[in-house]
């Protein structure tokens, strides 16, 4: 993947809504990290969005970071070889985990992440800074080896990196700073074990993310566009779509929603050598 290179505005389409809103910064958004929060997904495509980002000005901020709204990110998915924590999601138990590392490219900074789904629905996610020296091997430093032990509990085998995705966020953050909106376009995928590639571009995954029960404006939003709940993680669409060796039934249905979204098929690939 040529992450470090692409530069496409994915958002262009929404630019000149974006630049008609109040900015927030990035250190003004510390306040609204929401690290133990609830989290709802939805899936659309450019056009819904489109007409939805002209009711956002008096609502809500849009985060900028040198006068630019959207940030390009690459995440790198950490996996068994048998892909324990991608099955732990397709098997849908509600207590899972997944280990990854997020490059956010437009400040250089660099993360070890893992996110914890629980029982009751919350997400909590733990994560410390480190070296981008460090990206793709989680093992590299003392302090991402201590770090792991302390809060991988899914297993005690070695993790190796599985999948990688790049894409671009808009953020947003409700007036009262109470929800985090995040919306992310131009989505690809390169998987380091298959080496196959996918690209989802035209696809947008809103999340909607809250501490508590507060009422939200943006989900007003998406039930005036007709946009229902529905969740679907980056990383279990990239697995999707660039991996034969997993299991898929019960994404299926997910899939052919996404298809209609985006308005072109889109094909698993453990289905491709099935005649």
């Amino acid at each position: 993947m040529s992450e470090q290179k692409d530069h496409t505005d994915n958002f262009g389409f929404i630019r000149d809504m974006l630049s008609q809103m109040q900015p927030i910064t990035l250190e003004e958004m510390n306040a609204v990290k929401l690290m133990n929060r609830v989290d709802t997904k939805y899936l659309t495509n450019r056009q819904t969005l489109q007409a939805m980002a002209c009711y956002w000005e008096p609502l809500f901020y849009v985060q900028e970071i040198e006068g630019i709204w959207s940030a390009r990110y690459t995440t790198l998915y950490f996996d068994t070889p048998d892909a324990l924590t991608y099955t732990i999601h397709h098997n849908q138990h509600l207590r899972r985990q997944k280990v990854r590392q997020r490059h956010y490219l437009d400040t250089g900074t660099c993360y070890l992440e893992v996110k914890n789904k629980i029982n009751t629905g919350r997400t909590k996610k733990k994560r410390i800074e480190i070296p981008e020296s460090a990206w793709g091997d989680i093992y590299s430093t003392p302090e991402m080896a201590e770090f792991l032990r302390q809060k991988v509990w899914v297993t005690d085998q070695p993790l190796t990196p599985r999948l990688q995705n790049y894409f671009q966020r808009v953020t947003l953050v409700n007036k009262n700073r109470t929800e985090r909106i995040t919306i992310d376009s131009g989505i690809r995928f390169y998987n380091h074990l298959s080496q196959r590639d996918a690209d989802v571009s035209d696809l947008v995954i809103v999340e909607v993310k809250q501490d508590g029960n507060n009422p939200s404006d943006f989900k007003k939003l998406l039930l005036n566009a007709r946009v229902q709940q529905r969740g679907l993680s980056k990383y279990c669409l990239g697995m999707l779509l660039t991996d034969e060796l997993i299991k898929y039934n019960r994404f299926k249905d997910k899939i052919r929603y996404v298809s209609k979204l985006i308005g072109h098929p889109l094909q698993i690939c453990s289905e491709m050598n099935i005649h």
